[in-house]
């Protein structure tokens, strides 16, 4: 789908070293390539971040190299964010996560890996850019999707990942879910009862984010995409006239996060470069960068250039709303919670 997917698979071929040729280990138990050349950086981030993060590593790398003379290199790993983030639980060697919500990362603090205040060591909640869920329709809109309600009418196909593995799809349904409890006055049995709607009509729940796109744009299933505002951009940029971005009347700002993976970077002897990493992403260039690819700047002057770009007027609800992430996962999707019961049923 994406022209520089190849760069996106190279680097995680690269990030994973498996079978791979021309690719070591040194004494600290990193991959590095054989020609030496410096310390490497590997950033476990969600599936559509693939694009941005190969820009920003060359912008990275450059402002490193001019600013210390330290040539580095910077691999990256993409899959649903749930998934990334016990991949890192479980032995994936990340220096620093840029995952879709908070609470994956927080599932790494809880494992002993990262530092307790790390929401707090970067601006912005460690959030250095955002984004928000939007529909992506094909071109004409033949179903005349407008809004959270025709997603249940009887015949409309939707596509969207699945909450236990997705970052995104978490944000999707957190949003869908404000848009019922303030049709149905909060009353919460009613809008469980919309959401099971919602999901009899889901024709594939792929793993993570970048699959359903796939699921949608290159395998034609679905009258609707449920998708991050990046990802619906990118594929009318790779597919021009062929889709329609629909904003829905009520949406979720969504803040990916990052962090320092403390205990790892502490083992590699890339603590400073790791944060560095992280604290450039604030930089203008990087955020210049980010709106580039169609996320929405932390910045608000620079995000102010994109307005052209960005419905800045939409009426976007926020995880706070919901109590913050842990009282969000405990009553939506932890295992017997209400994304189960409506699933399952």
């Amino acid at each position: 789908m994406r022209k520089n997917w190849g760069k996106g698979l190279i680097a995680l071929g690269l990030a994973v070293c498996v079978f791979g040729t021309g690719c070591t280990y040194g004494s600290d138990g990193n991959a590095r390539d054989n020609n030496g050349a410096g310390r490497e950086l590997l950033n476990v981030s969600y599936d559509p971040t693939r694009e941005f993060y190969a820009s920003y590593n060359e912008l990275f790398s450059e402002y490193w190299r001019e600013k210390s003379g330290e040539e580095i290199s910077v691999t990256q790993s993409h899959g649903g964010s749930g998934s990334q983030a016990r991949s890192v639980i479980e032995g994936n060697e990340a220096d620093v996560v840029t995952l879709a919500l908070a609470r994956d990362v927080m599932a790494i603090e809880q494992a002993g890996l990262i530092e307790d205040g790390w929401l707090a060591e970067f601006e912005g909640e460690s959030a250095p850019y955002t984004s928000t869920i939007v529909f992506l329709v094909r071109k004409g809109n033949e179903k005349e999707i407008k809004d959270w309600d025709d997603l249940v009418r009887e015949g409309v196909g939707v596509i969207t990942p699945n909450p236990k593995t997705s970052g995104g799809a978490c944000w999707n349904f957190l949003a869908a879910w404000a848009y019922w409890q303030q049709q149905d006055g909060g009353d919460t049995e009613a809008t469980k009862e919309y959401m099971k709607e919602l999901y009899q009509n889901v024709l594939v729940l792929d793993s993570g984010a970048r699959g359903a796109t796939n699921t949608f744009v290159e395998n034609g299933q679905g009258d609707v995409l449920i998708a991050w505002e990046n990802e619906a951009y990118l594929s009318m940029q790779e597919y021009p006239d062929q889709y329609e971005i629909v904003t829905p009347s009520i949406s979720i700002l969504a803040q990916p996060s990052v962090a320092v993976v403390d205990g790892n970077a502490k083992a590699h002897g890339t603590e400073e470069l790791a944060k560095a990493y992280l604290e450039y992403l604030y930089s203008e260039d990087a955020q210049r960068l980010a709106g580039e690819n169609f996320y929405r700047p932390s910045n608000e002057k620079i995000l102010q250039e994109f307005s052209g770009q960005f419905n800045l007027d939409m009426n976007l609800t926020t995880i706070e709303e919901f109590g913050g992430w842990d009282a969000a996962y405990e009553t939506f999707f932890n295992d017997g919670a209400i994304f189960d019961q409506i699933y399952e049923n």
